[in-house]
């Protein structure tokens, strides 16, 4: 994965076209930066759906989970995401926490989260896969591109 660009620079050279994240994430994953499609998970305390998905090949894909910004358990963990490396997902990014932080740092993932928490989650699978999801002044489309570096997230309709 080519990962030569920063947001600040992609900012600079598409200036509003971009969309900039405005939520503060914390970094998880072995990956510093990382792009690709966007796929959507919306689910709370619950992560099923994350499971589902992250265990289908992403094709270099970015999960993005809209865990409603609850930090009272995981909706990812080491295992899940070690499926997600196998599966060729370029990242996840997580508005929720996750867990097992050592071993995702050890990953060739890119992992945002706003925190962590060693709480499981439920494994219902409720939720809504591949449906647009807002936070952080940014409505995420499947199908739209998440770039990702130490700087932040910004999402363009279309590769930049």
């Amino acid at each position: 994965m080519a990962t030569n660009f920063t947001t600040a620079d992609l900012i600079d050279d598409h200036g509003d076209t971009l969309r900039s994240c405005s939520t503060q994430f914390l970094r998880f994953g072995g990956r510093d930066r990382f792009f690709g499609p966007i796929r959507t998970v919306a689910c709370h305390e619950d992560n099923g759906l994350v499971k589902q998905v992250l265990n289908t090949p992403g094709e270099g894909a970015v999960l993005v989970v809209d865990g409603g910004g609850s930090l009272r358990s995981a909706l990812m963990g080491d295992m899940i995401a070690e499926s997600a490396v196998r599966n060729g997902w370029a990242g996840v990014v997580i508005h929720g926490a996750v867990r097992d932080t050592v071993a995702l740092g050890g990953l060739d993932l890119g992992v945002k989260a706003l925190g962590s928490n060693p709480r499981k989650s439920a494994k219902d699978a409720a939720g809504r896969l591949d449906a647009p999801v807002t936070f952080g002044d940014v409505t995420f489309v499947p199908g739209e591109w998440l770039y990702s570096d130490e700087d932040g997230i910004v999402v363009n309709a279309e590769r930049v």
